[in-house]
């Protein structure tokens, strides 16, 4: 299938790569179909692309590789549409934004990502995490704002 992305032009996705996400986003709960691209500048960053809204891409981290003591607490319901299964491959991610001269991720809202059935919902811990937690980037990248 070919989708329509502003940042990184026409893309021929397979029906595989598509992530159902039951919730959306916050902001985005109506467009549950995304494709999570991996970045041609940095192997620290992969774009979450709408499939339905081609100026909606956003750059994402796994934020333990930056907060290597990042553990974070969530409801267990919030994970039910998940279908987590012992072997299924799960991934945390979260966004970035640049704020002012400084790099930063949310930490109170990751995405959870079960890679093997291709299914993430966005939670909100349980637990006290920032909103706007400083990384740093290791290879510097220019991010246009598009969402």
């Amino acid at each position: 299938m070919q989708i329509q992305s502003t940042r990184f032009g026409q893309l021929q996705i397979s029906h595989s790569d598509l992530i159902f996400m039951p919730h959306g986003l916050i902001g985005f709960e109506d467009y549950r179909h995304w494709v999570l691209l991996a970045s041609r500048e940095t192997q620290e960053l992969a774009w979450l692309q709408s499939v339905a809204l081609p100026n909606v891409a956003l750059p994402m981290i796994s934020p333990r590789r930056f907060v290597p003591n990042y553990r974070l607490q969530v409801q267990r319901r919030d994970l039910d549409v998940l279908q987590m299964h012992a072997k299924d491959q799960v991934y945390v991610l979260s966004v970035i934004s640049k704020n002012s001269n400084h790099w930063t991720t949310n930490l109170k809202s990751p995405v959870i990502l079960n890679s093997t059935r291709r299914l993430a919902v966005q939670v909100v811990v349980i637990d006290d995490q920032p909103l706007t937690q400083p990384i740093i980037l290791t290879d510097a990248i220019e991010l246009q704002r598009v969402a």
